[in-house]
């Protein structure tokens, strides 16, 4: 699926610091499109959309608000993202964002005991995929936003760089060893 040229597109959070739900959405016309990440990938998105921007080196101008960065009613996910991937087209002047479909591996597992026990290779579901273009302007916001979005969780553990909860954490960068509890 492609969408040549998104009105809008965001990434936003539901949920309290811990149990957040992250999601993407981009709008074309009537055609809302919501996709389900982690919160790692929003922080990679945000610093990708960056790098590339500078890279460019093409000034952007201004973007949409803030309010228009919130997410839309109905939050229903599509899929689930297991991978991204980021570019800049010259010709069309517009950044894409290619996202693929993640396939449980609960699935991928029992496909291939069917191949044990059958002999026989079964077609194995390909991922669905989405291409979104969009403008350096609006691809500029949704990295700000996207960065503000994913900042507002639990504070990373500096040793090892996971979230660390109210009560602490077991920092494998410390042996194992609790980590300070943050307050």
């Amino acid at each position: 699926m492609d969408l040549e040229r998104v009105d809008r597109i965001t990434a936003g959070a539901v949920g309290e610091p811990g149990e957040r739900t992250f999601y993407l959405q981009a709008r074309t016309g009537t055609d809302l499109v919501t996709l389900m990440l982690e919160k790692q990938q929003v922080e990679l998105l945000s610093a990708s959309i960056l790098d590339i921007l500078s890279r460019v080196g093409k000034e952007t101008g201004e973007g949409p608000s803030e309010e228009e960065l919130e997410l839309e009613e109905p939050l229903e996910p599509a899929w689930r993202v297991g991978r991204l991937s980021i570019g800049y087209e010259e010709e069309r002047d517009r950044m894409v964002l290619e996202l693929e479909e993640l396939v449980p591996e609960d699935e991928e597992e029992g496909e291939e005991e069917d191949v044990e026990q059958e002999g026989v290779v079964p077609d194995l579901p390909e991922p669905d995929r989405i291409r979104m273009w969009a403008t350096r302007e609006q691809m500029l916001a949704l990295s700000r936003h996207g960065a503000v979005v994913a900042a507002a969780g639990r504070p990373r553990c500096e040793f090892c760089g996971n979230p660390i909860d109210p009560e602490g954490h077991i920092c494998p960068a410390m042996n194992g060893h609790r980590g300070p509890a943050r307050r």
